[in-house]
């Protein structure tokens, strides 16, 4: 097949090309390594010089939003309009804007659709505004399948009106660089200290999230445990308080994460029950699971229905008491009996038969027509 993947550039606060990051990298990849072509058209919010940029096998192309942003995706739509005619599939990635223009395109060029909910779109301020938010939703049910990062989420998107053609194609991990490692090495490299009781998160550190919770757990167990120390890493929008025994370690190169799960004792993934934390499916869960670290989770969404037979690993979103609870138990339990976690070749091959099967249906309704 020929697969055309539209998608933005900046995400989770790195750059799909610059970073070699994510999902809208790391499926078209495996999707090319498979023998399928691919073309990617990525959108910039950055300055990035505008040519063809070979990721592999995937042929991608960057284009400049600029200042007014109209210019930018003006030429957007004229260069994935270019491409269309000669793919077989679309896939639409990373917001609800790639969605409506991947079906305007499906539609005009008689191409089927692929469109990839990561999160819950609505969340967003754009996918919010009231003409957006309508065509969002006809996107959704007119494309020929939709994507969904968790089982919450495809259920969300089925109340819209979407039956037929709904998938969940949770996130995957790279296995080359999330595994166990030596604890000791790890905190040494990041220059931790070595034998203290080390718990944290890496990722979005955020009030949104609810990690202000996490900083209150703390404040709970540390007179308790004299030992026990924070360690942080990610992107912030919210103070971070000023503490020796709290390791603030900035933004880590994708390359580091893997070091810092593996120097932790527990990890914690932070969240909160609302538009987002109900509908995600966190990225560090995989990772985590696949470093073999103990971790603790907001009991919200997805990560209720993971762990529903381990309940004991699950606190309850904006309750610091429980949090910290639930973390001074994980600490004693190291239990790390873990499902399988894929890799993206692995979750590309979902997205391989969905794509085949589009395209047959597409031929049959043709070969009727």
């Amino acid at each position: 097949m020929q697969i055309l993947v539209l998608t933005k550039r900046q995400y989770m606060n790195k750059d799909l090309i610059d970073d070699r990051f994510g999902r809208f990298r790391e499926i078209p990849l495996e999707m090319a390594l498979k023998k399928h072509k691919v073309y990617g058209i990525c959108l910039s919010n950055k300055k990035k010089e505008e040519k063809k940029i070979y990721d592999g096998p995937v042929e991608w192309q960057s284009i400049n939003a600029g200042f007014l942003k109209i210019p930018g995706l003006l030429r957007f739509f004229k260069q994935a309009a270019e491409i269309v005619p000669k793919v077989d599939a679309i896939w639409a990635c990373s917001d609800s804007f790639y969605g409506i223009i991947g079906y305007m395109l499906s539609s005009k060029y008689r191409i089927p659709l692929a469109f990839d909910l990561y999160d819950n779109f609505e969340y967003f301020l754009m996918a919010r505004l009231p003409i957006i938010k309508q065509l969002y939703r006809w996107a959704i049910r007119k494309s020929d399948a939709i994507t969904c990062v968790s089982k919450p989420l495809a259920r969300l998107v089925r109340s819209y009106g979407k039956k037929d053609g709904v998938n969940v194609i949770e996130n995957a991990v790279r296995k080359d660089l999330f595994k166990p490692m030596d604890k000791t090495t790890c905190r040494d490299a990041l220059g931790l200290p070595p034998n203290l009781h080390l718990v944290g998160t890496a990722g979005a550190l955020d009030k949104n999230r609810g990690v202000q919770f996490l900083f209150d757990a703390f404040d709970i167990l540390k007179t308790k445990y004299q030992d026990l120390h924070l360690v942080l890493a990610g992107p912030r929008n919210m103070h971070i308080p000023r503490n020796s025994r709290i390791h603030d370690l900035g933004i880590l190169p994708l390359e580091k994460v893997p070091l810092l799960l593996n120097a932790l004792d527990v990890a914690i993934i932070c969240n909160r029950e609302n538009d987002f934390g109900s509908y995600c499916f966190p990225q560090k869960t995989r990772e985590i699971m696949a470093c073999d670290v103990p971790l603790i989770s907001a009991r919200v969404g997805s990560m209720a229905e993971l762990f529903t037979n381990h309940p004991e690993w699950l606190f309850n979103p904006d309750d610091a008491p429980d949090l910290a609870r639930v973390l001074e138990n994980r600490m004693m339990n190291q239990k790390t009996d873990y499902q399988e976690v894929f890799s993206w070749s692995e979750i590309a091959e979902n997205l391989e038969d969905i794509f085949l099967e589009i395209c047959r249906d597409s031929q049959q309704i043709a070969t009727r027509a």
